[in-house]
């Protein structure tokens, strides 16, 4: 089955930066598009990124645009998230998916001085 294993998360400072990763399995994640997801309390599910299979296409959301990266492995199957530049705003729960959700294991980051 469809498994998607978040990691990375943690306690950064404002200014700082953090590198999630996902782990996927039990699909051919080659040929799928992927996203990162996050969700804060009492908020909706927003999207962060968003990358074609192939890697070559990459679309991020207006609040973290020119701050966070999405990059993949195909070779590893492995989904990254490179977050610079943290602000407390980026305080949630992040989900790695193959569609707009926020369900899942997740991996928290917390942003506070």
């Amino acid at each position: 089955q469809v498994q998607l294993r978040e990691s990375g998360g943690g306690l950064a400072q404002p200014g700082g930066s953090l590198t999630l990763s996902c782990a996927a399995s039990g699909f051919t994640f080659s040929s799928v598009a992927m996203g990162w997801y996050r969700q804060a309390p009492g908020k909706e599910c927003e999207l962060v990124a968003l990358i074609h299979s192939t890697g070559t296409i990459t679309d991020y959301g207006s609040a973290v645009k020119g701050r966070f990266a999405i990059s993949r492995d195909n070779a590893k199957n492995t989904l990254y998230l490179q977050m610079n530049d943290l602000k407390p705003e980026d305080t949630a729960v992040y989900y790695c998916n193959t569609n707009w959700n926020c369900h899942g294991q997740g991996t928290q980051v917390t942003v506070s001085s």
